[in-house]
């Protein structure tokens, strides 16, 4: 296995709590990556338990990952000059994927960050970017756009904390209507070190995770509407598109 100096590895907690109309709350562990888009991590023979592809991500599977960022950037008015991106995100584990959320920190060539792109996809296999700036604590707000839970319509927006991970990982989505209370979800987690061993316990302890989450929040989905939570129709939505 070899991998980058920013490559990361995360055990984390993943918390999802709303409050209105009706409170439901729960907690899950799982793991996510922190990789290079130039520098992704070599597996080896232990590709098929952590990979990550142009395919499960914004853009055409004909590209690479960075070649997708920097031309989805582009439509943004935003060259980055070949600086770092580092992408947040669960990997591809056995042929599986499902990924609620990445974001990507965007960096010139002298380091300093240019922006986020956020990344959301729904168990309905629709997905879409937003681009934000976050400020030096890492906080960033934005329109909702996309259509996630049967319980929730596109309206509101999303208060975002996304701060650059390092040793911990800390992701916060807050979303906001007025004279609503708020649901939130969150990501948190600590370093694993980045090794063989930690992606063979990973497989043995949380095998096929991406189905495992994707499982989980359409399980709470029915609890939610065996309660009467009221369904909202679902939108068609245009994915981003990237030329």
């Amino acid at each position: 296995m070899k991998a980058s100096p920013s490559t990361r590895i995360y055990s984390t907690s993943i918390v999802h709590a709303r409050k209105a109309p009706v409170q439901h709350r729960f907690t899950s562990r799982s793991h996510t990556w922190l990789v290079d888009l130039d520098d992704l991590p070599r597996l080896g023979a232990l590709h098929p338990l952590a990979s990550f592809e142009s395919r499960d991500h914004l853009g055409t599977p004909d590209r690479t990952l960075r070649e997708n960022l920097d031309t989805f950037l582009a439509t943004q008015d935003i060259d980055l000059d070949g600086g770092q991106i580092l992408m947040l995100t669960t990997p591809r584990v056995l042929g599986t994927v499902f990924n609620p959320i990445s974001v990507y920190w965007c960096h010139t060539p002298d380091g300093r960050l240019a922006c986020n792109v956020v990344e959301v996809h729904n168990t309905y296999g629709d997905r879409h970017a937003y681009l934000v700036h976050a400020d030096e604590h890492g906080r960033a707000e934005v329109d909702k756009a996309l259509y996630v839970s049967p319980f929730n319509d596109v309206s509101g927006s999303y208060r975002l904390t996304i701060p650059m991970p390092g040793a911990k990982v800390h992701v916060k989505v807050v979303l906001e209507r007025p004279g609503q209370d708020p649901f939130v979800a969150g990501l948190s987690g600590r370093t694993l070190p980045v090794r063989t061993g930690t992606v063979l316990k990973l497989a043995l302890t949380q095998p096929l995770e991406p189905l495992a989450v994707a499982a989980r929040i359409r399980w709470h989905g029915i609890r939610l509407w065996l309660r009467r939570l009221p369904v909202q129709p679902r939108p068609s939505h245009h994915q981003e598109a990237v030329q």
